[in-house]
């Protein structure tokens, strides 16, 4: 993992028809997530997303504060 996580993560596996890996699901910013081949690489990848979606937010003037305690949850 690169860097401190702002924001809790949920990461999940993805099923084989949907091409495998794991999702990373930024629950507190609303459509923020991503994937990747490994955890290590969805919560990398989401990082970039939430820098992303926050950059956006500033820019529209309206950063989300819905923010809760930031981790890692993994789901089956």
């Amino acid at each position: 993992m690169t860097g401190r996580l702002e924001y809790p993560v949920v990461i999940a596996p993805l099923a084989t028809e949907d091409g495998g890996g794991f999702s990373a699901l930024v629950p507190d910013l609303p459509g923020c997530m991503s994937d990747g081949d490994t955890p290590e690489e969805a919560v990398a990848n989401v990082q970039d997303a939430i820098a992303s979606w926050t950059e956006a937010a500033h820019e529209l003037g309206s950063l989300y504060r819905g923010r809760r305690k930031a981790g890692l949850r993994l789901t089956s």
